[in-house]
């Protein structure tokens, strides 16, 4: 009899595959310029039927589980959080972990492996024992490893499968709250749409007309004016450098640091490049910025409230004359903006837009996302008119074997730097390397317009 995590698997794999199915069908319509005839009616009711009842026995699977996992027997003379399961007959004790913050999880990890090329002669299991004990979740994710091999369903090790990509998730999650893109369809925030890569998405750019035409006359005739683009995967990447005794030293300052590095890096790089308007699009390489060639508009100079209002007039405006009414928008701003919003009061001592703050809030009625990436810039994006490819995931290796470029700002692909390579295997170095394969573009022209050289509240005094 399967365990229910193994039927939980099982549905969930079904579930995708019935929602492939259905997205094949509407794509192949769209591709045809047609409506779906009888057969694929038929299919596509019959697969989304199957979906709400795998949906409904999923929900009732998650239930049963998770009231398994309540009934489970504290261990005796453990820990009051330890508990012993039984699973195919065997008691198996599960030792309670300390929660670690978001990241380390991925850091250690990376760390045992590191560790392991430079010391072959170790198997990684002896190094996660060594540096984080047997009872933590990295000697747990590196054993699940070894058994991979032979992790089909019902072996010993199939639960475990998934662990080390929850390690990997865990980095993910850390670096996404931290972006202007992460921020995007949490919290109650709008999402963008999201789309896969390599997808035909198809626009009109032009409407049609139509005309009054006499008893007895000639009707006349219209055209519509279409475009279409897909996104092509692009990628985010970062590389960082450590020495091998910080590798080895398994403190949780080391683990912060190998953690921070990649995430910082690949933060900066995907706030920047979404924001800024002057980022235009590299052929293969990287993205326009949602901003690049969108509406801007000049911010009135600060004297009052009344200038604030003012400006978000002629932002909303803009999306009123284009007849596409920001239904999903939301605010951009700086961290310093959003504070001057929120200390701007009136002649009672009443603050003029108190539902904004300097972690963001809401502003003229819509949700704001703050970053300090967006510098002197406030910008209004209607969400559902962005396109998002992402693949939600981070792709990581290392290497003690490669030689390397120590630059950074002024380096320059497909062009020699004039920059030394280092030895990584000569200096007893680490090269971390984190990769994103992410894209985005505007749906529509009028999915975005910023305002430019905002000072609300007036200036800062620096002195």
């Amino acid at each position: 009899m399967a365990t229910i995590a193994e039927q939980i698997r099982a549905f969930e794999e079904k579930r995708a595959a019935l929602v492939a199915a259905n997205e094949a069908i509407i794509t192949k319509s769209a591709e045809d310029g047609t409506t779906l005839d009888e057969e694929q009616e038929e299919q596509f009711d019959g697969n989304q039927a199957d979906i709400d009842a795998i949906d409904k026995h999923l929900k009732r699977l998650r239930l049963a589980e998770k009231t398994m996992k309540e009934k489970a027997v504290p261990a005796v003379g453990g820990n009051a959080d330890d508990a012993i399961v039984s699973r195919g007959g065997e008691r198996i004790v599960v030792k309670a972990q300390p929660k670690l913050k978001p990241g380390m999880e991925f850091a250690r990890l990376a760390k045992v492996r590191a560790v392991q090329r430079m010391e072959p002669y170790q198997s990684p299991l002896d190094i996660a024992a060594k540096m984080y004990g047997e009872n933590s979740n990295v000697y747990g994710h590196i054993k699940a490893t070894v058994a991979a091999g032979t992790s089909v369903t019902g072996n010993w090790a199939a639960a475990l499968v998934g662990d080390e990509s929850d390690a990997f998730a865990d980095f993910a999650e850390y670096l996404r709250p931290r972006t202007i893109l992460g921020r995007f369809g949490m919290e109650g925030m709008p999402s963008l749409r999201n789309v896969p890569f390599r997808q035909r998405l198809i626009s009109q750019t032009g409407a049609g007309a139509a005309y009054w035409t006499g008893e007895g006359k000639p009707k006349g005739l219209t055209a519509f004016d279409f475009s279409s683009r897909t996104l092509e995967p692009l990628k985010a990447a970062t590389i960082a450098v450590l020495s091998m005794e910080n590798v080895r030293d398994s403190s949780p300052s080391s683990d912060a640091i190998v953690r921070d590095q990649l995430v910082a890096a690949l933060a900066a790089r995907l706030d920047t490049d979404f924001i800024d308007p002057t980022k235009t699009a590299s052929n293969g390489v990287s993205p326009a910025s949602i901003t690049n060639g969108a509406q801007a508009i000049a911010a009135t100079t600060y004297t009052d409230a009344d200038d604030v209002r003012l400006d978000i007039r002629s932002v909303m405006q803009y999306f009123i004359n284009a007849n596409n009414p920001p239904a999903t928008g939301v605010w951009i701003m700086s961290q310093g903006n959003a504070l001057a919003l929120s200390l701007i009061t009136n002649g009672l001592g009443q603050p003029e837009f108190p539902g904004v703050g300097i972690n963001g809030g809401t502003f003229a009625g819509l949700p704001v996302i703050t970053s300090e990436y967006v510098g002197t810039y406030v910008v209004l994006v209607n969400a559902s008119d962005i396109y998002l490819a992402d693949e939600g995931g981070i792709e990581v290796d290392m290497s003690t074997e490669a030689s390397l470029e120590m630059l950074d700002g002024g380096f320059t692909q497909n062009q020699p730097t004039g920059a030394s390579l280092v030895s990584l295997w000569q200096n007893n170095l680490v090269g971390l390397r984190a990769e994103r394969t992410i894209n985005w573009s505007r749906r529509r022209t009028s999915a975005v317009t910023y305002l430019t050289n905002v000072a609300w509240g007036g200036a800062v005094n620096s002195s």
